[in-house]
């Protein structure tokens, strides 16, 4: 249905930047919000800016753009601030512009960063690189907004020239710069802010965050799928209204089908916080920190809002973009198109010999720790079990074998040991492994291990669950990380994946979720990537054997 050239609609409108509500009518034309009329109305609904998700990895989602956008807009999302890191460390500049190409198919506004850290560091196989060359041919696109998340604060710190260069090119094209410094605190806090820093969305304590606000960083409240912070930072949104913005990160997409931004919007109202602090952070400070093209409710905006039903439930009952209602009673009115596939992805199938450990002299082995809900993790000093001359997993312990495999080439499978994934059969695997997206793995067997991982280099990309004669998988083909078709079907597929996880004995809210960032080498302590085992706190290899006889 054609969206009508001029329309009318009328309730109590909220205007977050005069933190005023008041009975009025919209005039909208050709998309815009030609007039607004102060008038008693008798619609008791309200109508106020759609929401902001002001930092995410659309690729998480497991869906293209234009799938991604009809599965947020039912929550009341107008727009995302979304860094395309993940396709660009595996297809690099063309990675970033599928992105930015496929997003236009569809009435929603996706705004992009250039990303910064592609690799994001070398000590992992990614497959491609974004120069700084690159970076600057993005920023002449007028959708790309600011320089996505730089994760290499070392590199920062201590005024790596690649990295200024980088930072130099966002500062000519006036363009903001995301930070990404998880634990960073006191001088060293201030120094990177200093370097060009505007925000940071890894603060997992309260602490950290204040350190970063009295810096001058603007703070992204995270709730994904696997890294939650909500709970530890809202308190700063009564001290910082105008610094605080939220963002889901990473969403898988079940969690997306449940709700988006519209949850956090929920939750800090429940917990008391100002109308007008929250609504800022959704919808405002995104807008205004990015410079972004996303109407605020104002004569000669674009007609980007949303209409709930009252103030204590607050459920979105319709969403307009540029002045189209792309979503109504929690149906999507935008329509699946099929997209294009595109991919990189080379590794051969493996043996089960292949994903041995031999015991050789070790007395303690080191052990991933992972938390439920955190991107950091734990490094431990365990008792090994040995069978045969092989280190094997330990169900006793719930301390099970992992494996990451060089998606790019066909090279030996790198193996270390996990805690607390809770699995007592089978595996599961993922070629979403933040940040280079090789394939990673956790099982209790090596058979199981191995059938987990081939059956995604046969698929050439998706995640996979493997037990007792029992194989599901969800192809990703797009990059190996990303599926081309219907968003809700994938979404059912990714549940019942999620179920099976589950089924075999994770203990984990999102076994998936976080099985991909047992990759993520800037997140310390202690990650696998396809070339070993890396401290992330000393940026250095480790051994996984060691011949400490000292315990944790």
């Amino acid at each position: 249905m054609a969206t009508p050239r001029f329309y009318k609609m009328s309730g109590n409108i909220i205007d977050i930047l005069h933190q005023e509500i008041y009975q009025g009518t919209l005039e909208i034309m050709d998309g815009q919000i030609a007039r607004i009329i102060r008038e008693s109305v008798a619609e008791t609904h309200y109508l106020l800016p759609g929401f902001i998700d002001a930092h995410v990895h659309v690729e998480s989602s497991m869906l293209v753009p234009s799938e991604f956008a009809r599965l947020a807009v039912p929550h009341g999302t107008v727009a995302t601030v979304s860094d395309p890191h993940e396709i660009g460390n595996v297809l690099g500049l063309p990675g970033v512009e599928y992105m930015l190409e496929n997003g236009k198919k569809v009435p929603f506004k996706f705004f992009f960063g250039a990303p910064s850290c592609v690799p994001a560091t070398p000590f992992e196989t990614a497959g491609a690189e974004i120069t700084p060359e690159d970076i600057e041919e993005l920023f002449l696109r007028p959708e790309v907004k600011y320089l996505a998340e730089m994760m290499n604060w070392p590199g920062v710190l201590s005024g790596d020239d690649l990295v200024m260069q980088k930072i130099t090119l966002a500062q000519k094209f006036d363009k903001q710069v995301d930070g990404h410094a998880p634990g960073l605190r006191g001088e060293a806090a201030k120094a990177y802010a200093a370097a060009g820093m505007t925000t940071d969305h890894e603060c997992f304590t309260a602490e950290e965050a204040r350190d970063k606000l009295a810096a001058g960083m603007k703070i992204l409240i995270r709730e994904g799928s696997a890294a939650k912070n909500f709970e530890a930072l809202i308190e700063l949104l009564a001290e910082h209204p105008d610094k605080i913005m939220f963002c889901s990160d990473d969403k898988h997409p079940d969690n997306l089908v449940e709700s988006h931004i519209n949850e956090l919007v929920k939750r800090a109202l429940a917990k008391g916080h100002e109308l007008f602090h929250v609504l800022q952070a959704a919808c405002v400070n995104p807008v205004q920190h990015y410079k972004l093209e996303v109407g605020l409710l104002q004569e000669k905006d674009p007609a980007d809002f949303i209409v709930i039903d009252n103030l204590e439930d607050f459920n979105v009952l319709r969403t307009y973009i540029d002045g189209k209602l792309v979503a109504e009673n929690s149906q999507s009115k935008i329509e699946f198109t099929p997209s294009e596939i595109i991919n990189n992805f080379h590794a051969q199938p493996k043996t089960v010999e292949q994903f041995a450990f031999p015991a050789q002299d070790a007395v303690k082995i080191r052990v991933i720790e992972p938390y439920n809900g955190q991107l950091v993790t734990g490094m431990l000093l365990l008792d090994p079990k040995i069978e045969n001359g092989n280190i094997v997993s330990d169900l006793a312990q719930d301390v099970l074998k992992m494996t990451v495999v060089n998606r790019y080439q066909n090279t030996q499978p790198a193996i270390a040991f996990i805690k607390n994934f809770g699995l007592q059969r089978g595996a599961i695997a993922s070629s979403v492994g933040h940040d280079s997206h090789n394939i990673i793995a956790v099982g209790v067997d090596d058979e199981s291990l191995c059938r987990a991982v081939n059956l995604l280099i046969a698929a050439k990309g998706g995640i996979s669950a493997v037990a007792e004669g029992r194989e599901e998988i969800l192809p990703l083909p797009v990059a190996g990380i990303m599926s081309g078709e219907d968003g809700y079907w994938v979404a059912e597929q990714y549940a019942k994946l999620d179920r099976t996880a589950k089924e075999l004995g994770s203990t984990l809210t999102s076994p998936f979720m976080t099985l991909s960032f047992m990759a993520l080498l800037v997140i310390p302590a202690l990650k696998l990537s396809d070339k070993g085992l890396f401290d992330g706190q000393h940026f250095a290899f480790v051994e996984v054997t060691s011949n400490s006889r000292e315990g944790k």
